[in-house]
């Protein structure tokens, strides 16, 4: 019979196999500043990486810094990112948050992550991706893999974004939060999969409610 874990044996375990075994791990998004950062974050709201890095190249380099993204052409931005998800939007978003930053924060990217929430574009994951990678706050940007994953393998029951945010920073040491939201995004995205998760390529399976929970069954 598999051996049932407390929600807090079940986090040591599982933070001790990622300390081990992934390390410091950051973002598959390519950039080369805090703006390029900014802007290919905005551009992966319901995008893959893969495809926003295939178009950022050329974007950055017709609009490398904030005040030229500010003085752009929305029409010139959407011809340069048109292949990404909604590019009507989020060409008007890329301008208007380079305005924004110009005119409200001196042409400088806010720490705060109720500053970077005004920004057009910017909703609280991005705002907490921000935070965490450029400035290295102990933040958790909870996006579809994270919700899911967290579910899935018992680490919260939260059923809203911001609830699994709260209890993943509530029980993860503060020094490996920046790296546990990478860990757990890129394990949703290449291994816990939505449709078929890869349990007998997990190296965490051993502690994960829902492989507990389907391995019990089929012993039945």
């Amino acid at each position: 019979m598999k051996r049932k874990y407390t929600i807090n044996e079940r986090y040591k375990h599982i933070v001790d196999w990622f300390v081990e075994n992934r390390g410091h791990q950051t973002t598959e998004l390519k950039y080369a500043s805090d703006f390029e950062l900014l802007m290919a974050v905005i551009l992966s709201a319901q995008c893959t990486d893969k495809r926003v890095n295939t178009v950022t190249p050329k974007l950055f380099e017709r609009y490398p810094d904030v005040r030229s993204m500010a003085s752009a052409d929305y029409g010139d931005v959407f011809k340069l990112i048109q292949s990404v998800s909604y590019p009507n939007s989020k060409a008007r978003y890329l301008v208007d948050s380079a305005r924004t930053i110009v005119q409200c924060f001196g042409g400088r990217i806010p720490e705060r992550v109720e500053e970077l929430q005004q920004l057009p574009g910017v909703g609280r994951k991005t705002a907490n991706v921000i935070a965490s990678v450029v400035f290295g706050q102990p933040r958790m940007p909870v996006d579809t893999h994270i919700f899911r994953v967290a579910r899935r393998i018992g680490l919260s029951d939260g059923n809203t974004p911001l609830k699994v945010e709260i209890e993943l920073t509530s029980h993860i040491p503060t020094e490996y939060i920046a790296d546990a939201h990478h860990w757990l995004l890129l394990h949703g995205r290449y291994v816990c999969k939505a449709r078929t998760p890869l349990c007998t390529e997990c190296g965490i399976a051993e502690w994960c409610q829902y492989f507990g929970e389907t391995s019990s069954k089929t012993a039945e």
